[in-house]
Order: structure tokens, then C-alpha cells, then sequence
């Protein structure tokens, strides 16, 4: 069989297994008496290991094998954590994820994990381990027999296994359960049973088999054994031949379908919460634990179809790839409708405006499943993020407490492809310079253990992500003398600043207060790089901190990047487009209204002196110029808090626009963030407001 067709699948599901590893470590960390999340950790290593050796990733399968006899020691209480073996299981999850990267990257997956291994060993052979067996020397030898041998009942398929055989199935090739039992009064089973499997591999692939290969080399089997197998032969052929070996007592030969083996997987899975139950109550049950086992097994067998209903999911995975294409046929698509929305205004027949009303209605619909296809939920970069912070904590011997809320609020790919570095960002500045020592905390009076609230949620067009902690909040003395002193500002200017604008200076070029430089923050990359990342991506972040209370940010970003929503303006003969999510209002006014400050245009909006910008100055319009015009038309665009009036020739009206780059050749054009395709064919160039104000 071609295991390069099911590459893909393989890394897609060891990514998530791994990640289900990562967050129940954690978890497990924080409640080690949990053997529950033991046993969750367990299966997905478990899975895993299946899936490395079937795929042929030896290196793999054998590193998660040893964390998988450390884990079993756990779940069967003759282990319990500590610190030492939560790092090295870590230390053996960065390995396992750096060797699938290796592997994502076309590499084989191969690393030299031999300290990892030896630590692990070392955790096996210890002695605290042996004294836990002494203490329930009759619970420990029966909970992993009372767990062998009620899954030899129910072989166990994993996920991958399952998804192989269910492809061979789709793709019209034979797939079995066969059952094989040989006759009690063989004296050489196991050479039967290599029969059997020499027969199966000639005739096909064995996908999976209870027990395993080794034991049944071994003889650990009683005459009996199961095999999932996918063949060449019919069904008959194929039971006709196995009962033609030598000692071959029965062949149950069942041919599987996609129904079949879904209803099997669910029934095996069953099993398996069974073999779990009987193992965790083993464990604390010294006297009564062989009884309550045999019982549970009894129960196991007798109902073994008293599953839970079949829980087949209805999503499907597709390649991002795929979908950005998708995006940008739509786009041309959006692109299109416009032009015939224009040319239907302009002929002004009914039957064709008729059904031009009606494309665009499709095409509405068609466009929000398009960008809602598009949507992944925030929590595939949050979950990065709680190791991280145990991992920060601990090289800085803080106490810090994660809390994660929002984390199903869902933001276009495009936006969560960039948002990762940022958020890594705060989140490394507020363990590092925001939460404070133990001993810091407990001088100020505060709990021990800091907290950092990292939270995402809608609030209409925008996504808003807080990082959020309890730590010393910002020193305004210090901040400002650290400003003066880079000629950030100068002492003058200083003196005017309001709290809001003091805390925002952080964000200067190259600025900190930290005395010393460390490994987690202050590497000559600044918040400044954070700020400029937000507001490239369309975004805002702003802070709130109180000193000695602790520290907010805030950051606001677009749903999407693809389509957006803006105003068409005519400045002269050009034709631009202005980002509604950038707007606060339209208005016209007079010559005399326009004030004179220090040199600068200036208006009164809404009480307050707004800067009036010449967008024809700022672009070189080469036939509008504002002074010429006793009325101007005025868009009010805001950058955060501060706000601008952009003086334009006419307003054109709103519309839908799909981005485009202006290429390799038009970098860095000022005040211009992209270019449309607008319904009459020519481009209009995207305005940055960002841009246009200070």
C-alpha cells in the first residue's frame, strides 16, 4: 500500500493528537490526582504510536512508546507525577512535534532522542515507583491483566486505522474482520498462525490484529485471534483458503462496509471506555477488585452493542488551499456583478435588472458562506499559548495562571495567520515584565499567583482580543523619563500628556523600561512591532493599566481582509476607496469654517479641533485642488482614539471591494494600502486612514 497518500491525513491527526496531549498535560499538571486525563493522555499517545509504526515512522512510534509506559504506570496508580517526569513528558511532546514538523517539512521524521528515552527509563526503574506497587501488589498485577483481557474481546481500532479502512472500502477494495480460531490440541500455534498472516500478506495488507503480531509470534494468544485485514480475494475464496490450513479450527470471514465498520468503531470505542472503567476502579478497590473486574468484563461482554448512538461527524477537512482559490474566483466573481449592476443602471430594462437583482442576492448569500468557510476559530492559536506560559513562568520561577475565554470566537484565516506573533508578544511582556515575583506579590499584598486573562469576542465587524493581567501596571514617572530620555518626546510635552497618552508611548520605536535585558522580552524588538502588525492588519490596540493593579491590551481587528465594505470617492478624475470600518461620518463644509492652527488646517467636529487632511496633496492629484472649492465635501476617519477629516472631490457612493496587492513593484506607496476593480472596469487605489493621521 501507498502510505504517501495518507501523509497528509497522518500529520493533520498526529497535530491534534499532539495538541490533546499538550492541553491535557497541562490539565493533568494542575489536577494530578485526575487518572481520568491520565487515561485521555494515554489513548491519544496510544493512537499516535499506531499511527507512526503503521506509517513506518519507527523513531516516532518508539519515543511515544516509552511515554506510553510511563503513562501507563500512572494510570494504574504505581506512578504518581511529579515535576521531573511533567518535564520530561514535555520534553518528549517538543520532540514528537519537532520530528512531525520534520516529517510536515518532506523530512523522515528521524531525531536523536536518546536523553529523553534514558529519562524515561529512569522514571520506570526508579524506586518510588516499586514502592508503590508494594503498597497494592494485588490491584497492580490485576488492573492491567483485568485491562488486557477485556480488550482482547473488543479489538481496538484507532482513528487512522479506521480511516484506512474505510478509503479502501470507498475506493472498492475488500475489506474483513476475520475471526480465526485454531484447535486446542495444536502444539505449534504460533507457525499456524504465521500461516495465516503469510496467506493474509500475499493476498493483501493486515491493517490490524488481536493480539498483536509479537505476542502472537510469541504464543501470548488462546488459540484464538482477530485480524482486520484488506484483500484481493473474495470472501469465500479467502475462508476457503484459511480453513485449508493445517489446525485452523474456524475462519469467520465478515466483509466490512462504510456502515459496518462505523457501527464497529463505535462498539470497540465502547469497549474501550469499559477497559478504562475497569482500570480506574481497580486501583483504590484492594479486596473487591478481582470481583468488580470480572464483573465489569462479564458486562463488557453481554452488552458490548450498549453503545452510545453513533456520533459521525459531519465535517470534513479541506485544504486551505483550496478555499483561498474559492476566495479568489468569488472575488472575480464580486468583481463582476458590479459591472453588471452598473450596466443594468445604465440600459434600464426591467427583465434584466430583474435578474441582475437576483444574481446579486445569490451572490450575497454565496459571499457570506464563502468568507464563513473562511472563518477558524481563535482558539487554533490560543492553544499554543498555555504551555508557553507554564514554560515562561517557570524559567522566571513565577506563579502564573493562564485563563482563556472567547476561544471558539472565529476570524478569518488571513487574520489568524498574523495575529500569533503579536498575541506571543504581549503575552511574553506581561509575564515578563507585567506579574511580578512570589515574593514581589506577596509584599503587595496579592496572591501568590498571577493571573493573565486572555480573552477574544465579537463586538460588531470586529474581533477584540484583551491580554489582560493582575501584575504592577505601568510606572507614568518612569515611562515618561525613559520617553525623555530617547527623545521620544521632550520634557515640554511631556508635562501635557494624559494617562491614556503615557501608556501608549510604550509602544515607541526601540522603547523600555526594563533594566536589564532578558531572554523573554526586551531582544530589540519592541511593542512598536506589535502596533505596526495590528494596524497593517486593519487594527487598533490600545492599553489601560493602573499602577500596581495591572495591565489591559486591547486589541481590535477586522473580520476579514479579503472583502471589505467602503466608500468610493472621486478626487478630479481618480477614483478611491476608503475602508468604512475607518469611517465616523461624511459632511460638507464651508471655506470659513476651516481653522488655522499653527500653520495647520483644523475643524470643529462634534465639539472637539479635528485635523482637516488634503487628500489631493497627500496623493498629488493632478486635477482636484480644495482651495478652488467654496464647499468640501469631508469623510471624518478615526485611528483608534484620534481623529481626521480627509477633505475629497465627490462621494461615488458604498460598495463591496475585493483587496488587491499592488504587487512587487508598488511597495510602500504612501497612504495607499491596496487597489479594486471597480463595476466599470478601472482600479481604484485603497486609502489608508491609518496613514493619513499622526
Amino acid at each position: 500500500m501507498d502510505m504517501n497518500a495518507y501523509l497528509s491525513m497522518f500529520i493533520d491527526e498526529s497535530n491534534d493528537h499532539l495538541q490533546s496531549l499538550n492541553e491535557n498535560l497541562l490539565r493533568l499538571e494542575s489536577e494530578p490526582e485526575e487518572l481520568s486525563i491520565v487515561q485521555n493522555i494515554f489513548r491519544s499517545a496510544h493512537t499516535l504510536k499506531g499511527m507512526s509504526a503503521t506509517m513506518g515512522f519507527e523513531d516516532l512510534a518508539a519515543l511515544t512508546h516509552e511515554m506510553e509506559n510511563v503513562l501507563d504506570l500512572v494510570r494504574n496508580s504505581k506512578l504518581k507525577m511529579d515535576s521531573f517526569i511533567f518535564d520530561t513528558l514535555f520534553k518528549g511532546l517538543d520532540a514528537l512535534e519537532a520530528m512531525v514538523q520534520d516529517i510536515v517539512d518532506g523530512g523522515t521524521g528521524k531525531a536523536d532522542v536518546t536523553s529523553i528515552v534514558e529519562s524515561l527509563q529512569i522514571i520506570l526503574k526508579s524506586d518510588y515507583s516499586a514502592s508503590k506497587a508494594t503498597q497494592a501488589p494485588t490491584v497492580a498485577a490485576n488492573a492491567p491483566s483485568a485491562a488486557e483481557s477485556s480488550a482482547s474481546g473488543a479489538m481496538l481500532l484507532d482513528e487512522f486505522q479506521s480511516s484506512i479502512l474505510l478509503q479502501s472500502i470507498e475506493t472498492g477494495h475488500n475489506v474483513f474482520h476475520i475471526q480465526i480460531a485454531i484447535r486446542d490440541n495444536c502444539l505449534l500455534k504460533a507457525v499456524r498462525a504465521y500461516m495465516v498472516f503469510d496467506l493474509l500478506e500475499r493476498n493483501g495488507e493486515v491493517i490490524k490484529s488481536d493480539p498483536s503480531v509479537q505476542d502472537i509470534e510469541q504464543e501470548k494468544f488462546n488459540f484464538t485471534f482477530t485480524v482486520f485485514t484488506i484483500s484481493r480475494l473474495q470472501q469465500e475464496d479467502l475462508q476457503a483458503q484459511l480453513l485449508n490450513i493445517s489446525e485452523i479450527e474456524s475462519a469467520v470471514v465478515t466483509a466490512l462496509d462504510a456502515e459496518s465498520l462505523a457501527v464497529l468503531g463505535q462498539s470497540n470505542a465502547a469497549a474501550a471506555v469499559e477497559v478504562v472503567e475497569v482500570a480506574e476502579t481497580a486501583a483504590p478497590q484492594s479486596e473487591a477488585a478481582v470481583t468488580s473486574v470480572e464483573a465489569a468484563k462479564g458486562q463488557a461482554r453481554s452488552a458490548p452493542a450498549a453503545s452510545t448512538p453513533a456520533n459521525v461527524s459531519k465535517t470534513i477537512r479541506v485544504d486551505i488551499e483550496r478555499l483561498d482559490t474559492l476566495m479568489n474566483l468569488f472575488s472575480e466573481l464580486l468583481i463582476d456583478r458590479v459591472r453588471l449592476e452598473q450596466l443594468s443602471s445604465e440600459i434600464k430594462r426591467s427583465d434584466l435588472t430583474e435578474t441582475v437583482e437576483h444574481m446579486a442576492r445569490v451572490s450575497s448569500d454565496l459571499q457570506s458562506i464563502v468568507l464563513k468557510l473562511r472563518m477558524v476559530p481563535v482558539d487554533s492559536v490560543f492553544n499554543r499559548f498555555p504551555r508557553m506560559i507554564r514554560d515562561l513562568a517557570k524559567s522566571l520561577d513565577k506563579k502564573i495562571d493562564l485563563v482563556i475565554t472567547g476561544a471558539d470566537t472565529e476570524l478569518d484565516r488571513t487574520v489568524i495567520d498574523e495575529i500569533g506573533d503579536p498575541l506571543v508578544h504581549l503575552l511574553r511582556n506581561s509575564v515578563d515584565h507585567g506579574i511580578e515575583t512570589v515574593e514581589e506579590r506577596i509584599a503587595a499584598g496579592k496572591p501568590e499567583t498571577g493571573t493573565i486573562f486572555l480573552r477574544a469576542f465579537h463586538s460588531g465587524n470586529h474581533v477584540f482580543i484583551e491580554v489582560e493581567e493582575d501584575g504592577r501596571g505601568i510606572h507614568h514617572e518612569r515611562v515618561l523619563k525613559t520617553a525623555i530620555k530617547n527623545g521620544v518626546v521632550t520634557a515640554d510635552e511631556a508635562k501635557l500628556l494624559t494617562p491614556d497618552e503615557i501608556n501608549m508611548l510604550i509602544f515607541a520605536a526601540g522603547f523600555s523600561t526594563a533594566d536589564k535585558i532578558s531572554d523573554i522580552s526586551g531582544r530589540g524588538v519592541g511593542l512598536d512591532v506589535v502596533r505596526s502588525k495590528i494596524t497593517s492588519l486593519g487594527g487598533n490596540v490600545t492599553i489601560d493599566s493602573a499602577f500596581g493593579r495591572g495591565t489591559k491590551f486591547s486589541v481590535q481587528l477586522p473580520l476579514t481582509l479579503s472583502i471589505i465594505s467602503a466608500m468610493l470617492i472621486k478626487l478630479g478624475s481618480e477614483k478611491y476607496a476608503i475602508p468604512l470600518s475607518s469611517i465616523v461620518e461624511t459632511g460638507i463644509i464651508r471655506k470659513e469654517q476651516i481653522l488655522q492652527v499653527h500653520g495647520n488646517k483644523m475643524i470643529e467636529f462634534r465639539n472637539t479641533i479635528i485635523p482637516l487632511v488634503s487628500l489631493s496633496k497627500v496623493l498629488d492629484s493632478p486635477d482636484f485642488n480644495e482651495n478652488d472649492e467654496l464647499e468640501t465635501e469631508i469623510v471624518v476617519v478615526r485611528k483608534g482614539e484620534k481623529w481626521a477629516a480627509v477633505m475629497v472631490d465627490e462621494f461615488i457612493g458604498q460598495s463591496e471591494i475585493v483587496l488587491k496587492t499592488l504587487g512587487k513593484y508598488l511597495t510602500n506607496i504612501k497612504a495607499i494600502s491596496g487597489a479594486t476593480i471597480l463595476g466599470d472596469g478601472y482600479v481604484a487605489l485603497i486609502i489608508d486612514p491609518n496613514a493619513l493621521i499622526k
